[in-house]
């Protein structure tokens, strides 16, 4: 069958943006984030370039995030910024791409055809949607066409997506607005509250990084920070430590631990024997937080696994559900 151009699967994430082009694999992951100038509305710029600019840009630019908890927030610098992303991908050449997307699997029919209107603007010929627990379920390896159970829980940065997975469909599932971005919210209210310093979105997911933990740690991790005094309103440095970080991040990862412990509560008592035997599977960028694999299965009882490439599971899922693209076009 004549193939026009590559075909190219994207995870729209909150945080990040990963392209899958087939045959190549990952080609590209940056930060979803757009530098524009409010005066012209023109984009200066996306990407890395653009994280470097959030929270230092002066009044004329705005660096934004045009996602926000898993859907667009901004539907024009969304379209912008996927425009850039598919022409990087997809170079020079005469015929727009065939592109399948990941999306949230609680979004509603308007934020579908957001998606899908902001793609084909963007330069694809065609846009398939994914659910993300579908993707980061083929992505970690599962054969989810099997009549068997399997629970993937994929923590990214704006939305948590939790599903039990049979017959290549979700049987329950459910999508939560707490993920990497709550993580540092809750960094941000904490400093904030307990050493009355203001920190920036950056810093706190600097914290989040190098000593972010939601199961107490053996050895008791510091790190130095530096924020904005509020009583006296200059710079100052201080010593946080990862027993801080602890009580700052309990309280959104135990409203993914409930839930987890919600969808199985609905999941068919068969299908709960094979989650039993089987394990979770965690994916995503926000799953990496020390200690939450361990706090998830003490608290169900079942064997929890943090799938290989757990950032990428969603753009390499989405990527080799590209294999049936032509089988969908047809449909």
């Amino acid at each position: 069958m004549f193939n026009f151009g590559q075909d190219i699967g994207i995870d729209l994430g909150t945080a990040t943006i990963i392209a899958y082009v087939k045959g190549k694999g990952v080609v590209l992951r940056e930060p979803s984030v757009v530098a524009v100038d409010s005066n012209t509305k023109e984009v200066l710029a996306v990407g890395q370039e653009a994280r470097r600019m959030l929270g230092r840009t002066p009044g004329s630019i705005v660096a934004t995030r045009p996602l926000r908890e898993g859907v667009i927030s901004d539907y024009t610098v969304t379209e912008k910024m996927l425009k850039y992303f598919i022409n990087k991908v997809n170079g020079k050449t005469i015929f727009s791409p065939r592109t399948m997307i990941c999306i949230p699997s609680r979004v509603t029919e308007v934020e579908k055809k957001a998606v899908i209107d902001a793609a084909t603007q963007a330069g694809a010929r065609k846009v398939f949607l994914i659910e993300e627990p579908i993707a980061a379920a083929i992505g970690a390896g599962i054969d989810i066409a099997k009549p068997c159970g399997n629970m993937v829980v994929d923590i990214g940065g704006g939305t948590t997506d939790i599903a039990v997975i049979s017959l290549g469909g979700s049987v329950e599932s459910t999508s939560l607005k707490v993920a990497g971005d709550k993580f540092d919210e809750a960094i941000v209210k904490y400093i904030k509250k307990k050493h009355n310093i203001m920190i920036g979105e950056r810093t706190a997911e600097d914290l989040k990084i190098s000593i972010g933990c939601v199961y107490p740690k053996v050895q008791d991790l510091e790190m130095e920070i530096r924020g904005r005094d509020l009583t006296t309103g200059l710079p100052k440095n201080i010593v946080v430590y990862s027993s801080e970080m602890l009580e700052a991040l309990i309280e959104p990862a135990m409203q993914i631990v409930e839930a987890v412990h919600s969808v199985l509560e609905k999941t068919p008592p068969e299908l709960s024997a094979d989650i039993s035997d089987r394990g979770i599977y965690m994916t995503g960028g926000g799953c990496l937080i020390d200690g939450l694999d361990r706090l998830l299965q003490e608290k169900t009882g079942i064997n929890v696994m943090i799938a290989n490439d757990a950032v990428s599971c969603v753009a390499l899922g989405t990527g080799k559900a590209l294999d049936n693209l032509d089988n969908l076009d047809r449909r």
